[in-house]
């Protein structure tokens, strides 16, 4: 009996065979046809990431944490050193616990001292490293080449990641995604062929990228994301496997071949929680109850998104709405993310890749959505720079399987989808990067970033702080006070601005109002070493007689000094003119010889100056005088 005729598949089952290919399905030899264009589309990523970011080499540091990591920090500008090292493995300055990222600013500074270009090279370099294995590791896990292209094009020039780049505080960014990258390549190998030895380097890289930034502890989930897709190892018949049945058994396997970096994970997450409490950083729940920091996370989510997709109004701090939030903002933003998750999920099985880029964005903004309050930012673009990479994911691999699924595609565009797609993605791509330009341009200096900042954000009191750090170094004193009165007007418990007020103060003669600011902020928060230091030296050192208070002066520079350990040189030298000025002139020449050393070991060259002219008059039995210091 003769077999009856096959039938040819019709042009919807056409167009689904050729959806399939484009959601990313990994062929069998992971060889894509166009990896012989590999080596070509690595130069062009280097030169579209040189492109907008060389300019960078011409800025500056800048007046907003790039002075603690590097500029102020005198370990740092030791270099690698016995000390400095394991000062950097111990330390929780700047409310975190990065030892490796402490390692990379010493490094910077025994490469280029304190000029600011190379600090800045150095960070572009790491950046233009995780482009290109990004590109690498996806082509590699996926085999489609163009669109692993395309998602680490974005990730190169997305304005949105220009503050991870440009700043030098922000190392630990860049640097912590290096070894995310490097963690994901490790991961894909070991999963081509499994192996204690390849396993060992997915947990060293991992536990290294924990140690520039704790953002990592997100990691062991992305790679059960891929395990799913595109590795296929949850799927019944591996990455073949186009309906993506989930045999579930295999989770559980899989979960259990990630205990080590689960544990990595919640101890690196503990570490940095008690760092950042026992830094004071970490908001209350009187301050910031669950309910606002729920709604904000929410609203943020959405943002964000907006964001990736229309880069405008970018700026270096958003301040937090707190109790102002909007309930309608809220709900709205609730709702487009159910509705989007709902989509998502329904097509989790024919287009795999929309649901592991949607839980990618959503998980890795997990450790900084706002759930754990830490600063007063509501948001900020520097954390967008490894969840960006899932939103890509999903319109690299979306936009071209929606064109070919599309019924009038094929006859409207016939062979030209492929050239319409790249001048598409060209043209994205070129905006993108100017931008990009346009946005680099404003970390030239501390002047121009916070000038941008408060043009494009309202009630920003940071931005007016910062704002006035940079005009009282100008030497603008009325200037800066303004600023500060009004970061005050809009957070009247921003003891930052405070203190700083109260120095600016001082400097013009108007030192009631400035020993009231300082008063003011001890009350607010009474563990504040600056501030106690502050206020400390102008009790003993005023030319003005009723200002001076010999017995306070002590009690808050021994104070200052107890939260430091009496490792600070600068405390121990205002505490020894504290004792000056009440008259207990053996113990402030004691005081003062210790601070000497202490200055004298560390290299701070102008400060011990001053404490020996200082240590003389007290052998002399004779007060340090001084309006400010």
């Amino acid at each position: 009996m003769a077999e009856p005729a096959k039938r040819k598949p019709g042009p919807i089952k056409k167009a689904q065979g050729r959806a399939a290919d484009a959601a990313g399905r990994r062929p069998a030899s992971r060889k894509d046809v166009g990896s012989r264009y590999a080596p070509m589309i690595a130069l062009c990523l280097i030169f579209l990431t040189l492109l907008p970011y060389w300019q960078v080499l011409r800025s500056d540091f800048v007046l907003y944490d790039d002075d603690g990591y590097v500029v102020r920090n005198l370990m740092v500008q030791a270099g690698w050193t016995r000390a400095s090292v394991f000062w950097a493995f111990t330390t929780k300055s700047q409310a975190n616990w990065h030892p490796l990222t402490w390692l990379s600013h010493m490094f910077d500074c025994e490469l280029y001292g304190l000029r600011p270009w190379g600090h800045h090279l150095s960070s572009l370099l790491i950046h233009l490293a995780n482009v290109l294995m990004l590109m690498f590791l996806l082509r590699r896990a996926t085999g489609s080449l163009w669109c692993s292209t395309f998602v680490a094009a974005v990730f190169a020039v997305h304005p949105l990641h220009v503050e991870s780049v440009a700043w030098v505080a922000e190392r630990k960014d860049v640097l912590s995604a290096f070894f995310w990258m490097l963690a994901s390549w490790c991961y894909i190998r070991y999963v081509e062929r499994p192996g204690m030895g390849r396993y060992v380097w997915v947990v060293l890289s991992f536990a290294l990228g924990l140690l520039a930034k704790p953002m990592l502890v997100t990691l062991p989930f992305a790679f059960l994301l891929l395990d799913y897709w595109p590795l296929g190892r949850l799927s019944a018949a591996g990455p073949k496997d186009s309906n993506r049945t989930i045999r579930w058994d295999r989770i559980s396997q899989l979960l259990w071949e990630k205990t080590p970096l689960f544990i990595l994970s919640a101890v690196s997450a503990a570490v940095t929680y008690l760092a950042q409490r026992g830094f004071g950083v970490v908001a209350s729940l009187e301050r910031l109850p669950f309910s606002v920091r729920l709604g904000n996370a929410l609203l943020t989510y959405v943002k964000y998104i907006g964001k990736m997709f229309w880069p405008r109004n970018l700026a270096v701090f958003y301040p937090h709405p707190g109790f102002n939030l909007s309930p309608w903002q809220v709900l709205i933003a609730s709702l487009v993310l159910i509705l989007v998750s709902l989509q998502v999920f329904r097509l989790w099985k024919r287009h795999a890749y929309l649901a592991v880029g949607w839980l990618w964005y959503l998980g890795t903004l997990v450790p900084v959505i706002g759930l754990v309050q830490v600063g007063r930012q509501a948001m900020a673009d520097r954390y967008t720079y490894i969840p960006l990479i899932g939103i890509a994911i999903m319109v690299a691999w979306g936009i071209p399987e929606l064109l070919i699924c599309w019924p009038g595609a094929e006859k409207v565009l016939g062979r030209r989808q492929k050239t319409m797609l790249a001048l598409c993605a060209g043209l994205v791509i070129s905006i993108l990067t100017g931008i990009t330009w346009i946005q680099v341009g404003y970390w030239h200096g501390s002047g121009t970033l916070f000038e941008h900042a408060l043009s494009m954000t309202s009630n920003n009191e940071v931005a007016h702080t910062n704002m006035g750090v940079y005009l009282q170094q100008q030497g603008k004193l009325r200037e800066a006070v303004a600023h500060y009165s009004e970061a005050l007007r809009i957070a009247p418990d921003f003891v930052d601005a405070l203190n700083l007020l109260g120095s600016a103060l001082m400097r013009v003669g108007r030192t009631e109002e400035a020993l009231s600011c300082y008063r003011d902020s001890l009350h607010r928060n009474p563990d504040q070493p600056g501030a106690l230091n502050d206020l400390a030296w102008y009790l003993a050192t005023s030319e003005t007689e009723r200002v001076r208070n010999g017995a306070e002066a002590i009690r808050l520079a021994t104070q200052a000094c107890e939260l430091t350990g009496y490792r600070d040189a600068n405390f121990l030298g205002t505490l020894a003119a504290a004792f000056a000025e009440a008259g207990r002139f053996n113990e402030a020449a004691q005081t003062a010889q210790k601070a000497v050393g202490m200055a004298l070991s560390s290299g701070e060259k102008e400060l011990l100056r001053e404490l020996r002219e200082q240590s003389d008059l007290y052998k002399m039995r004779r007060p340090y005088r001084e309006h400010a210091r």
